[in-house]
């Protein structure tokens, strides 16, 4: 082989490469998703997001149903405020409950929707009244750590 056939498939591997990386880094930033139906906004507002992030999935029963779009803080009521752009083609009832989860013991942070039982539906721009904020969990071991040192001052 000559010197140019050489340089040729260097940088078709070269291109290739480049092309897997820019795959692989929409893929896990979450950018390659975009939904092709209609969607709709939904809001709703919570105590504490811990470490929820624009862009976050917002699941149903385990199923992406949306994303989040917009994260901000309501110096009125002291909340943050979670703007959800969900898919069309889902509708969810008037007393769907939303909850922070965390995929795993130290994945990222998503929203659940847990449907209620309500025959009337959300409308798009409505607001989520029921919902649960994070666990954080440096709270939750410091509640643990208080109660087990306020246990031991009780036993002397």
């Amino acid at each position: 082989m000559n010197r140019t056939t050489i340089d040729l498939w260097v940088g078709i591997f070269v291109a290739i490469g480049i092309a897997s990386l820019l795959f692989l880094a929409l893929k896990v930033g979450n950018l390659s998703s975009a939904h092709l139906s209609q969607t709709y906004t939904l809001q709703a507002k919570f105590d504490n997001i811990g470490g929820l992030k624009v862009r976050g999935p917002v699941k149903s029963a385990g199923v992406l149903v949306g994303r989040i779009t917009d994260i901000r803080f309501d110096p009125a009521s002291y909340e943050a405020v979670v703007t959800l752009s969900v898919d069309g083609r889902y509708r969810f009832p008037r007393d769907t409950f939303a909850a922070i989860y965390t995929a795993g013991l130290l994945g990222e942070q998503f929203i659940g929707l847990d449907v209620g039982g309500d025959e009337t539906m959300l409308q798009p721009g409505d607001t989520i009244s029921k919902t649960q904020s994070a666990v954080v969990l440096e709270k939750l071991i410091g509640q643990f750590m208080f109660n087990k040192a306020a246990e031991g001052q009780e036993t002397k």
